[in-house]
């Protein structure tokens, strides 16, 4: 699979050949979907919470005598179908959301989302970026001058202040170190920026 090849000036330098055991892997759906479920349900950290009837307060006393009234026997106030009671089956803060997936079918959806994205044309490198200071406006003026849309995300081989700190302000742009690589950014973001050694970094890695 070969890739198109720019420059920080917008140029076409060329092509460069990316690993076919990560971007030749044929487009399967159905897996891509469970890691995407997978890394979703990870993420969650739920705060909704309900007391249950154990756990609220008050409705120790009886609260009317258990005959003569013409209304149903009470044992006490902290029954769900009381105003102020526990509640039956409501959300807990301690359930556990997380889901497991092993590691080869992980990278697998992620060879085979690259693979799609590489298809599409929606994947580029980048040689370099080189500048004296980290300004979200040269940033923004180089990825004018690229063939990219909409939502960018940037894959570094190593952590760069330079350009993290030159995206942070741009709301349709995310970085990302390419160990970090993920189904979900994929999925979201329509244009892939490789630098060229974070591209080269991925046999190191993921070999």
């Amino acid at each position: 699979m070969k890739l198109d090849l720019y420059n920080q000036k917008g140029e076409k330098l060329g092509t460069v050949e990316a690993p076919k055991q990560f971007f030749e892997k044929p487009f399967n759906k159905d897996l891509i979907h469970q890691a995407l479920v997978l890394q979703m349900a990870n993420a969650r950290h739920p705060i909704a919470h309900t007391k249950t009837k154990g756990e609220v307060s008050g409705g120790g006393k009886k609260p009317y005598s258990q005959k003569g009234t013409g209304h149903a026997r009470q044992g006490s106030t902290r029954n769900p179908h009381f105003i102020g009671g526990g509640v039956a089956f409501g959300p807990r803060n301690t359930r556990n959301f997380s889901k497991n997936m092993p590691r080869a079918q992980r990278r697998a959806a992620l060879f085979s989302a690259l693979s799609e994205k590489a298809r599409e044309n929606q994947i580029i490198v980048l040689d370099k970026y080189e500048t004296e200071a980290a300004k979200t406006k040269l940033f923004a003026q180089m990825l004018k001058k690229l063939p990219v849309k909409n939502d960018v995300l940037v894959v570094l081989p190593e952590k760069n202040e330079v350009i993290t700190r030159s995206t942070n302000n741009l709301k349709n742009v995310k970085t990302i170190l390419v160990n970090y690589l993920n189904v979900y950014d994929l999925t979201k973001y329509e244009t892939v920026l490789f630098l060229e050694k974070a591209l080269k970094k991925m046999e190191e890695i993921f070999v």
